[in-house]
């Protein structure tokens, strides 16, 4: 007894088992845990606040694909809802590159022809305007085409020759009475201008009524306030509207 209680004191003697362990999960594993769920919720939250235009995305992925000249067609994907919406928007992709190309010949064509004193381009994503001073176009008052505005019609003519657009024809007026008693107001005299434009085309091509319109707006729509004589020169124009065949606003 003497020799084990020696024993005992010099640590050779049996040790006594080890504390067992606390039931369920460490202390530091619950808020770990907790931080995590937060952490989680305020990604969420920031993503929740952007704005991912998946749309653009794919348009500009398109382009990409069609510069790079891969080509393809899912056979399979015709008969999921997805194929109507990824068909729209690579019409779109084509018709704002129609609309880029459009602009870009015929602003070409107004240098070639001499006509930057009188022809104005711009292009948005809706379609293509061609602006002509109708000062240039007829004598004020009238109807009758100067020379001027035939080369202008027949830019108009080739343009529409080139692509499937669809044209509308506007015509626009200052706001004065008019001098001549052949057209009693602004409308009058505007829509009968669109129509004679409309008319020439008709008459020097072979492209379909069904694909141009004529409208006339009166003073109603002026570009500039009409209180100078140059303001109200600039107000007094046609408007050929190319508008891409597929837009629905034809």
């Amino acid at each position: 007894m003497a020799e084990q209680e020696a024993l005992e004191q010099k640590g050779g003697g049996p040790k006594s088992d080890p504390p067992k362990p606390e039931e369920g999960i460490p202390p530091w594993m619950a808020t770990f845990a907790d931080m995590v769920t937060l952490l989680l919720c305020f990604f969420v939250l920031l993503l929740s606040f952007t704005n991912q235009d998946v749309t653009n995305f794919k348009m500009l992925m398109g382009s990409i694909q069609e510069a790079l000249g891969v080509q393809y067609e899912d056979r399979a994907a015709l008969s999921t809802p997805y194929a109507d919406t990824s068909f729209k928007e690579r019409e779109s992709v084509r018709e704002n590159r129609e609309i880029v190309e459009l602009g870009a010949l015929l602003k070409k064509a107004i240098r070639a022809k001499d006509l930057t004193s009188m022809a104005r381009v711009s292009t948005d994503k809706s379609g293509v305007m061609l602006r002509l001073n109708s000062q240039a176009m007829f004598k004020k008052g009238s109807v009758e085409l100067s020379a001027e505005a035939r080369k202008g019609l027949d830019m108009v003519i080739e343009a529409m020759g080139k692509t499937d657009f669809n044209l509308i024809i506007r015509g626009h007026t200052d706001g004065e009475r008019p001098e001549s008693n052949l057209y009693g107001s602004n409308w009058d005299l505007s829509a009968a201008r669109a129509a004679r434009c409309l008319r020439y085309i008709l008459d020097h091509s072979d492209i379909p009524a069904t694909r141009m319109k004529a409208v006339g707006y009166g003073s109603a729509k002026p570009i500039l306030p009409s209180t100078s004589e140059e303001n109200r020169s600039a107000n007094r124009r046609v408007e050929f509207f190319y508008l891409p065949a597929g837009r629905s606003k034809w």
